[in-house]
């Protein structure tokens, strides 16, 4: 029977990422079945209650952090509470903090407010973070954009209405406002959110810069674009409705021009899901004067680009052509690709004929549906590009499902973090008789598990079944400078028999050549 162990800090807040932080540290603990940090906001207490917790005896607000255990033992849960604790606090334990979870006496007290953050740096500061429940959000970004700071705003469920008008004030002010659900950016070399190591300035090589409205598109264009021989200079992440037509491309726009103006930065790279096509001509329009591509994930097509300006409808693609028009060589597509995908092909019995595709980046996701289902037909997902390919999928279809979305992190976290929830999905489609591939995403960068491919290999391993399962694709999005080592992360998915492309758009490619029995189309461009 589960043992159910929970610690309030009255009038603590906690970012999210450091929530996600401590739940993963309790997660990897042995004999813990479940394990959460989080406010008390309603929604984190009704997945509490759904776990069998006794929300009401708690009085927990939304001011207050708690640490939730369910584990095998009472020594499991104590100990997971404690590694919680002390990673909420940055290595101190349980207890460090005053009963009423004020930051105790083992060091400087923390602002406890926006103002008394800014007044403790003495006006050093010109970016915040925001990282608070999204209907506090807005307020806080007014408090910073007040206090003359650009902002990143990392948190979600902020309102279209008041993305609007923070981006307004932020435009008249001559401010960045990136988000709401902003995950990636990196600005004075310094990464924000979800980030991969790239060239230091200084570097000679040509300098790029990135404005994304996509998170995991940010960091894929960027390891490719390191990889390739460019400097990344900045990437700012403007949040996923920024190109529609509501918001006008307001801080694409912006970002574009601080760009064009910036000396060290050569060429820039527009990245972003379909847009609204007369925002994107719009946007578009702010990136004359260097050598710009745009990668409209699977829209380029519908979009007339102005003079000076190329499109691409894959992220692979845009890369390609920026440093085709930097005049550097094209990074290696193969990596003998076309010979894994062969021999897969000859050994995947008749019947396994379907793709499912397990993503923890949503926009590796999206461009993943563009290219399967321009090969293979339908592809369903629960973030569907066509409405009438949503789930629930019919029998004998393709599904690829971002494992990002919130009905698969509530109370739990995101699969960057921990690889937990991916591998119960991995599993069970690994186990079915009518499965062709298993197609993966990898993503390593700051912010990420600090091993990924060691808790996902094991598992691959295990449903290839020495060759009687089916196929694994697993493409490691990485840089050679990332924390969990680029190299070692590839090399462990090779040894348990995954095939391992080089770029996202190549997975997509293999997964269709493995389905369609067709070798040649990991061969295919990207456009």
């Amino acid at each position: 029977m589960s043992e159910r162990r929970v610690l309030v800090r009255r009038d603590r807040y906690v970012d999210s990422v450091v929530q996600m932080s401590a739940s993963r540290a309790m997660m990897d603990l042995d004999g813990v079945e479940w394990a959460a940090a989080a406010m008390g906001t309603p929604a984190n207490l009704e997945t509490l209650a759904g776990r069998g917790f006794d929300v009401d005896a708690l009085e927990a607000t939304a001011n207050d952090c708690f640490l939730a255990v369910q584990a095998v033992s009472d020594e499991a849960g104590d100990a997971a509470l404690d590694v919680g604790e002390a990673a909420l606090a940055g290595g101190a334990g349980r207890g460090a903090g005053g009963g009423d979870g004020s930051p105790g006496t083992g060091g400087p007290e923390r602002p406890r407010s926006f103002r008394e953050a800014v007044e403790a740096l003495g006006g050093a500061a010109n970016l915040a973070i925001v990282s608070v429940p999204g209907d506090y959000a807005a307020l806080e970004a007014h408090k910073a954009l007040s206090a003359g700071l650009h902002v990143l705003l990392f948190s979600d469920n902020v309102s279209l209405e008041e993305e609007v008008e923070l981006k307004e004030r932020a435009e008249g002010d001559g401010l960045l406002v990136m988000g709401p659900g902003a995950g990636t950016a990196m600005l004075g070399r310094t990464g924000l959110g979800f980030a991969n190591v790239v060239a230091a300035d200084g570097d000679p090589r040509p300098g790029v810069g990135v404005v994304a409205a996509a998170g995991t598109g940010a960091q894929e264009v960027m390891a490719l674009l390191d990889r390739g021989g460019a400097r990344v200079t900045a990437v700012i992440g403007v949040g996923g409705r920024d190109l529609s037509e509501t918001v006008g491309g307001r801080m694409a726009k912006s970002g574009l021009r601080a760009l064009g103006a910036d000396p060290g930065t050569d060429a820039v790279l527009l990245v972003s899901k379909p847009p609204s096509e007369a925002v994107a001509r719009a946007v578009l329009a702010e990136a004359g004067g260097k050598p710009a591509v745009a990668a409209l994930i699977g829209l380029a097509e519908a979009v007339a680009a102005p003079d000076g300006v190329r499109l691409a409808s894959t992220l692979e693609g845009g890369v390609t052509m920026l440093l085709a028009a930097l005049g550097l060589p094209p990074i290696d597509l193969d990596g003998g690709l076309r010979a894994a995908v062969t021999d897969a092909v000859a050994a995947l019995p008749a019947e396994r004929t379907l793709v499912r595709g397990l993503f923890s980046g949503g926009t590796l996701c999206y461009e993943a549906l563009v290219i399967l289902s321009g090969i293979l037909g339908p592809v369903y997902s629960n973030t569907p590009i066509r409405k009438d390919w949503g789930l629930p999928a019919p029998d004998g279809a393709h599904v690829c499902l971002d494992l990002g979305e919130e009905e698969f992190t509530r109370g739990r976290p995101h699969p960057m973090i921990d690889p937990e929830a991916r591998i119960e999905h991995l599993r069970v489609e690994g186990a079915r008789a009518d499965v062709a591939v298993v197609l993966l995403d990898v993503v390593l960068g700051y912010g990420a598990h600090d091993d990924p491919a060691g808790r996902l290999a094991p598992v691959c391993a295990d449903i290839r079944a020495g060759g009687r399962g089916p196929a694994v694709v697993a493409y490691v999005l990485g840089t050679d400078g990332d924390p969990q080592g680029l190299a070692g992360q590839r090399a462990a998915l090779e040894a348990a028999g995954c095939i391992v492309p080089p770029t996202a758009g190549r997975a997509a490619l293999a997964a269709a050549a493995l389905a369609a029995r067709r070798p040649d189309l990991v061969e295919e461009p990207l456009s």
